[in-house]
């Protein structure tokens, strides 16, 4: 049975983490290294930073955060957010990522997934969806933090990512994002029903049970939360627990 990766997401603007609801509205949470060192301390399996303004304004000013939280924590970090080229991409890799997430320029330039994951192997290539209902069983891809329609149906543009290279899929509903209503089940379900590289939930988790629910139903691989773990509503030990006792297979953690 495959192990569930529980995993924190920290949206950043500037050098605030912050929090918003559809992608909208951002409110300062506080420092990144302060939550993302919480985060690793309750063991959480990976980190994930998405500058989200970055394609907004074209850049990414992420590698000095991720050089500060490299040094004392231990677990794969994903960084994106205004990933432009290979050379940004290596950028962020040297600062000490793990894998880069690209949404904007990977739909403006599909042969950078490729690029990519050549040169750093398809685990290192991300791709992030950002994905709006349009129609029952019907998603749309967008760009820009949610900004931007592309016109792109989301099932189409993952299989033919994957077929370029795309390693693993952050997938994020933008209708669940920050509601707490739950994970958009149908949505990650139409995802991983047909690619067979891992698919990370994102958007939506307010309860310990939408965790269960999106693994078992979404068949998702890995849930990205943030709301959750930043109001402080759970904790990773504590939904490592819910995951367990509902027959969840994820990583054993030791404190130390």
């Amino acid at each position: 049975m495959r192990k569930i990766r529980l995993i924190a997401r920290l949206d950043i603007k500037g050098t605030n983490l912050i929090k918003g609801v559809h992608l909208e509205g951002l409110r300062v949470i506080g420092s990144p290294a302060e939550y993302a060192h919480k985060y690793y301390h309750q063991g959480v399996d990976e980190l994930i930073y998405i500058d989200c303004v970055a394609s907004l304004y074209g850049r990414n000013n992420l590698s000095e955060i991720v050089e500060d939280s490299v040094k004392d924590i231990f677990v794969p970090l994903t960084v994106g957010g205004g990933i432009r080229s290979v050379e940004d991409a290596t950028r962020l890799l040297r600062s000490g990522a793990d894998k880069v997430a690209i949404n904007t320029a990977a739909v403006t330039n599909p042969n950078l997934i490729s690029e990519i994951s050549r040169r750093f192997g398809s685990q290192c290539m991300v791709l992030s969806v950002q994905a709006k209902q349009i129609d029952e069983k019907k998603w749309e891809v967008f760009t820009d933090n949610g900004r931007e329609k592309t016109g792109l149906d989301v099932v189409e543009w993952v299989k033919k990512a994957v077929g370029l290279g795309a390693g693993e899929i952050l997938l994020t509903s933008i209708d669940r994002e920050g509601t707490r209503k739950g994970f958009d089940v149908e949505l990650v379900r139409a995802v991983t029903k047909q690619v067979s590289v891992p698919v990370i939930a994102s958007g939506g988790m307010g309860i310990p049970e939408h965790l269960i629910e999106i693994v078992r139903e979404g068949e998702a691989d890995a849930v990205a939360m943030a709301d959750i773990l930043h109001y402080g509503r759970s904790t990773i030990e504590s939904l490592r627990e819910v995951a367990l006792n509902s027959g969840i297979e994820v990583r054993k953690f030791v404190t130390t």
